[in-house]
C-alpha cells in the first residue's frame, strides 16, 4: 500500500521545508518537491496545512488496575482516542503489585495491548525490590525492549517505593543502560496529611491539593535528582506541575545533570479552582496526582517548556468514569486518581502553544513528538518525517476549530477536563504506518494494528555520563589531598 501526501509544509523539530511526502510499507520512502507516486497510490491534500510527525504521548495508563477499579480506557479505544487528536504513539505503564514478577506483569500488560490501533511501548514500574526484581529488569532490558523503568515516590502501602529500593533500582538501570523516571511525591508527607485533612473533617475533592500540596513534590524530585547524581544516572521526571519541582530541575541542569522534565498539557491550562466546583461529580473528576495547582504555577511551567528546562509534553491518561469516582464520595483519599487528555493533548497546546507565541512550529513538533523519541531512543524512527522513518505522520489544519467536549470526544470516559474550551488547529488526517486512519472526523481504525516498539538501551551515553559525576565527586577529595601535599 502506497500514499503521497502533497502539497503541504513539512515540520520537524529542526526546520521546515514544502514538499511531498511519499510513504510506502509503512515506511516514508522520499521527500521533496512534486514527487510522483504509482498510479494506485492514495492521495492526501495537504494544501495549505502542516506535515509533522504524529504526537508521541510518553505517559498513559490504558486499562490500568488502580485504587480498587480499572481504569475505563482500554487499548484500543485509547489508542483510537489518540489517532482522532494526531497521536500515533503512546508509552504506557506496566505496574506490577508487590511480590509480583516484573516479567509476568510484563506479559500480561503486552496481552491487554494487543488490541492497540496505534503503535506502543512500555515504561515497567520497580514496585518492590529482590534478586529476582533485579534478574527481571535485566531480561526486559535485554531482550524486551524496555530502557526505561518508573519509581512512584507516593502511594504509601501500595506502590511507593522507599530509599532503599530506589537506590538499588538506580543503580541497576545504570548497569543496563536504562533511564529510570519517577512519580515525584513525598508519600510520607501525603500520607501523613490526608490523616490531618480528615481529621479537619473536610472528606471532599477540595481535601486532595490541601493533602499533596506543591512542597512535598518539590521535595521528592530534589531526592530523586540528587539519588541519580550520586548514582550516575540521566534521570526523568513525570508529569511536573510546580514551580518547586521546575526550580530543582532547573539547578540540576545549571550543574551539568542531565535530568529530563515532563508537563502534561492539563497542568499547564487547569487551576486549582476546579477542587471546589459546587458539583461534586466535576470537582471529583479532576482528582489527580499530582493536582491541579494554583494558577501561577501555570506560567512557571509555560517558561520551563518554552526555555527547554522542561522537554516532552504527555496527559497522565487514565480514566475514571463518575460512578468509579463515587467511591471516594465520603473520603477524597479513595478517589481513583486519573484524568484523560489523550485525544486533545496536540490541539490544547498547538491553540495555547503556537496560537500565543509561546512555541514555535518547530518547538510544538519537538515537546510533542520529537523529545520523547529522542529521550527514549526510538529517534529518528519516530518523531520525524524523514526517509526511512516509520509514516506516522499528522496533516495539521491550523484554521480548523473545535469545541472540545465529552460529547463528541472518542475518549471511553464520561467528562472531559478540557470541556467547553474552543481550540483552533487540528489533526485533519492522521496517518500510521502509511494508512490513513483518521480523515474528515471520522476513525478508521482497525483493533490490533498497533505495533509494540521496542526501545533499545543506550549504555555507552550511561558510561560517558557515569565518568563525568565521578570526577565531579573525586574532586572535593583532590583539593584535600593538595592541600595535603603542600
Amino acid at each position: 500500500m502506497s500514499l503521497l501526501i502533497r502539497g503541504g509544509t513539512i515540520v520537524n523539530a529542526d526546520g521546515e521545508m514544502r514538499a511531498d511526502v511519499y510513504c510506502e510499507d509503512g515506511l516514508i520512502k522520499a521527500i521533496g518537491p512534486d514527487l510522483e507516486a504509482p498510479r494506485d497510490a492514495r492521495v492526501v491534500d495537504a494544501g495549505g496545512q502542516y506535515v509533522m510527525p504524529g504526537g508521541i504521548d510518553p505517559h498513559t495508563h490504558m486499562q490500568l488496575p488502580f485504587m480498587g477499579t480499572v481504569a475505563s480506557e482500554d487499548f484500543f479505544t485509547g489508542t483510537a482516542a489518540g489517532l482522532a487528536g494526531g497521536t500515533t504513539m503512546i508509552i504506557d505503564f506496566v505496574i506490577p503489585a508487590p511480590n509480583t514478577s516484573l516479567l509476568t506483569a510484563y506479559d500480561q500488560w503486552r496481552e491487554w495491548a494487543e488490541k492497540s490501533c496505534a503503535d506502543y511501548s512500555f515504561h515497567v514500574a520497580v514496585t518492590w525490590w529482590s534478586d529476582q526484581v533485579r534478574e527481571d529488569m535485566g531480561t526486559l532490558a535485554r531482550e524486551r525492549g524496555v530502557n526505561s523503568f518508573k519509581h512512584f515516590m507516593a502511594y504509601k502501602n501500595a506502590i511507593m517505593v522507599p530509599d532503599e529500593n530506589l537506590v538499588q533500582s538506580f543503580a541497576r538501570c545504570l548497569e543496563l543502560g536504562a533511564i529510570p523516571t519517577v512519580h515525584a511525591e513525598n508519600g510520607e508527607l501525603v500520607y501523613h496529611l490526608q490523616a490531618e485533612v480528615l481529621k479537619m473533617g473536610i472528606t471532599g475533592p477540595e481535601g486532595h491539593p490541601m493533602s499533596r500540596p506543591p512542597e512535598v513534590e518539590g521535595e521528592a524530585a530534589n531526592r530523586a535528582i540528587r539519588v541519580a547524581q550520586v548514582i550516575g544516572n540521566p534521570l526523568y521526571i513525570v508529569h511536573n506541575s510546580c514551580r518547586e519541582a521546575v526550580e530543582a530541575i532547573t539547578r540540576a541542569r545549571l550543574e551539568g545533570q542531565r535530568v529530563y522534565g515532563e508537563v502534561l498539557a492539563g497542568h499547564l491550562l487547569i487551576d486549582d479552582s476546579v477542587y471546589r466546583h459546587p458539583d461534586w461529580d466535576v470537582a471529583a473528576a479532576h482528582v489527580m496526582s499530582p493536582p491541579f495547582r494554583p494558577k501561577e504555577h501555570q506560567e512557571v511551567l509555560w517558561r520551563a517548556l518554552q526555555s527547554g528546562i522542561l522537554h516532552t509534553t504527555a496527559t497522565d491518561h487514565c480514566c475514571f468514569c463518575a460512578d468509579q469516582k463515587a467511591m471516594g464520595r465520603n473520603d477524597f483519599t479513595k478517589i481513583p486518581n486519573g484524568t484523560g487528555g489523550v485525544e486533545d493533548r496536540m490541539s490544547v497546546l498547538w491553540h495555547h502553544g503556537v496560537g500565543t507565541g509561546r512555541l514555535t512550529r518547530q518547538e510544538f513538533v519537538k515537546v510533542t513528538s520529537t523529545a520523547a523519541a529522542q529521550i527514549f531512543n526510538i529517534y529518528p524512527r519516530k518523531g520525524s518525517v524523514s526517509v526511512g522513518a516509520d509514516a506516522d505522520i499528522v496533516v495539521w489544519d491550523p484554521k480548523a476549530t473545535r469545541t472540545i467536549s465529552a460529547k463528541t470526544h472518542h475518549q471511553k470516559v464520561d467528562y472531559n477536563i478540557f470541556e467547553g474550551m474552543s481550540v483552533t488547529g487540528n489533526a485533519s488526517t492522521t496517518i500510521s504506518r502509511g494508512k490513513v486512519v483518521y480523515e474528515k472526523g471520522e476513525l478508521k481504525v482497525e483493533k490490533g494494528a498497533g505495533r509494540y516498539v521496542n526501545r533499545p538501551t543506550f549504555p555507552t551515553v550511561f558510561e560517558a555520563v557515569a565518568k563525568v559525576n565521578a570526577a565531579r565527586a573525586l574532586k572535593p577529595v583532590q583539593r584535600q589531598q593538595e592541600k595535603a601535599a603542600e
